[in-house]
């Protein structure tokens, strides 16, 4: 494991400068962010989340949604939800807020998934904490195996970073991109499709690690499809950051039977989550 973890450190607010606000979808904007004297706040691995505040407002945990391997900035995905959100919507580059962290534990890129084909499996915003995977993968391409990434939204003006995806990711050796939205929509000629159903039909072999994140509800069909198509849940990763509040442990607020989602997550294996309580 990495050095980055819930040191004093990440308990410290840091001050970040927006430099750039990318709008995604109707109500995603992604956020770049620096130091004020340039560079990183922090380092951190992937699947690892940070505290973002706006001073007056409040704060709220999200995943880090660029890679480690960027060397100059941090990026966070937001979906526009409530207050906080709201605020930070209506922020303009130049602002400033601050970030606290890294917080959680991250996917396991150093070790158990080296060497290994990769199934990226995301439905919506779902895709924010799996990009800082997927770059990670890709700018350490020598150590992995096959990539492919199963995407879809509710429609296609909903699908993150889909230039990202078509420019980059799609055009990258040993890599697959496979996109679905729920309805069929004019100027769309791709699959149309919820997710579960369409990664049955791509019909993957089970020779693989599967990284799942989105909603409750397609994460559980998923799930079902992945075990019929052969994988054991050893095989299959998520996280669980919509669960964290304080990120240390110590409100409560994410405790799940013996285990709290900050502390001991947000990523797991599926049969670590198989032994908790439904409630997850």
């Amino acid at each position: 494991m990495c050095g980055c973890g819930n040191g004093n450190d990440a308990l410290i607010p840091r001050v970040g400068v927006i430099t750039d606000i990318r709008t995604e979808t109707p109500d995603v904007k992604t956020f770049r962010v620096v130091s004020p004297k340039g560079g990183k706040l922090f380092e951190h691995m992937p699947g690892q989340c940070a505290m973002v505040c706006v001073p007056g407002v409040g704060e709220g945990m999200f995943s880090i949604t660029s890679s480690p391997t960027q060397r100059e900035y941090q990026e966070f995905s937001i979906k526009r939800c409530g207050v906080l959100t709201d605020m930070l919507h209506s922020l303009s580059p130049g602002d400033e807020i601050t970030v606290r962290g890294p917080y959680g534990n991250h996917f396991p890129v150093e070790d158990a998934l080296k060497g290994k084909n990769l199934l990226f499996v995301a439905g919506g915003i779902g895709l924010a904490p799996l990009r800082s995977v997927i770059n990670y993968v890709l700018d350490n391409r020598a150590d992995y195996g096959s990539v492919d990434i199963v995407y879809g939204a509710r429609s296609a003006d909903d699908l993150v970073r889909l230039d990202e995806i078509r420019d980059v990711w799609a055009k990258a050796p040993g890599v697959g991109v496979h996109l679905t939205i729920d309805r069929e929509q004019e100027g769309w000629n791709g699959h149309v499709g919820f997710v579960p159903a369409f990664l049955g039909e791509l019909g993957f072999d089970a020779d693989r690690t599967a990284l799942v994140c989105g909603p409750p509800v397609m994460i559980k069909f998923v799930l079902s499809t992945l075990g019929e198509m052969g994988f054991g849940k050893e095989q299959v990763y998520t996280t669980l950051e919509l669960r964290m509040k304080c990120g240390i442990g110590k409100c409560g607020r994410c405790n799940i039977g013996s285990k709290y989602v900050c502390r001991d997550g947000p990523v797991f294996r599926f049969d670590e989550i198989d032994e908790l309580p439904d409630e997850y």
